[in-house]
């Protein structure tokens, strides 16, 4: 199965793009995830952490932009190096990045330094760190924003045969790698894998496989700019585990809508 030819001018910008960014992050963080492996803290504990003991805004002036980075999961420093808001802020509330609107028009040109640290040099996880971040958003730069569900055009993922070919997970952590010619999961969700098959096909993939397990998912296909490639496409390579990506008019997708923003963060 072949891609079709209608996507491949639109999508090479987009892949080109997440390509890099995904290279980005292998060189400067090479065990960041998309899903990453959560350390746990209990309910009590987590209520004690409700706020960033201290943080520390920088703006980075355009002379002095450099590489994106950012701390791993379970560190008592949280940070993001050279990041823009739209990035930030994105990654805070759970949305990709390009479902980011109303944000004014230096949000991706301006980066920031943040360093946060939790009450107690609690080690969190990226998901007890959001909604920390996202306070942090409304108060040092005022942030107002609110979700809306908007429909996309995009794909639906079933399943193509009675069961699932990929290899149901046997524990471990949990972490989701996209790479530029394939997939490399563990531990995770028929959710996760749609999200993670959403960015080389450059529109949203909505799960509708029914599966509650989680998986282990290993799988190559061929990039979309190498129509030459060895490798079988993306639908092929869905359709080995026992899945289908169907193409729908309407995925509904949410997405953030920012209100307000300010560009200089108040003081430190």
């Amino acid at each position: 199965m072949v891609h079709p030819r209608g996507y491949e001018a639109r999508r090479r910008f987009r892949l080109e793009m997440w390509r890099s960014f995904i290279a980005l992050l292998a060189a400067v963080f090479p065990t960041l995830a998309l899903a990453v492996p959560a350390k746990q803290l209990k309910p009590a504990a987590l209520r004690a952490t409700a706020r960033f003991e201290v943080a520390s805004i920088r703006m980075v002036p355009e002379s002095d932009a450099g590489l994106f980075s950012m701390s791993p999961s379970g560190a008592g420093l949280f940070t993001m190096r050279n990041v823009n808001l739209r990035f930030a802020i994105a990654w805070a509330f759970l949305v990709d990045s390009d479902r980011v609107s109303g944000a004014p028009n230096w949000i991706d040109r301006q980066q920031y330094d943040i360093s946060a640290r939790p009450e107690g040099d609690a080690g969190l996880s990226y998901e007890q760190l959001r909604p920390l971040l996202q306070q942090l958003f409304r108060r040092r730069f005022h942030l107002a924003c609110h979700h809306v569900t908007k429909n996309f055009k995009g794909f639906a993922l079933v399943g193509s045969s009675k069961s699932i070919k990929a290899s149901p997970a046997k524990g471990g952590a949990t972490y989701g790698y996209l790479l530029a010619n394939g997939i490399d999961a563990q531990n995770v969700s028929t959710k996760t894998i749609a999200d993670l098959l959403s960015k080389p096909l450059g529109q949203p993939v909505e799960d509708k496989t029914g599966l509650k397990g989680n998986y282990d998912l290993h799988i190559k296909f061929a990039p979309f700019d190498q129509p030459n490639s060895s490798l079988p496409s993306i639908f092929t390579a869905v359709e080995q585990l026992g899945l289908k990506l169907k193409r729908q008019k309407y995925v509904s997708v949410e997405t953030l809508m920012i209100d307000h923003l300010d560009r200089v963060p108040t003081p430190n």
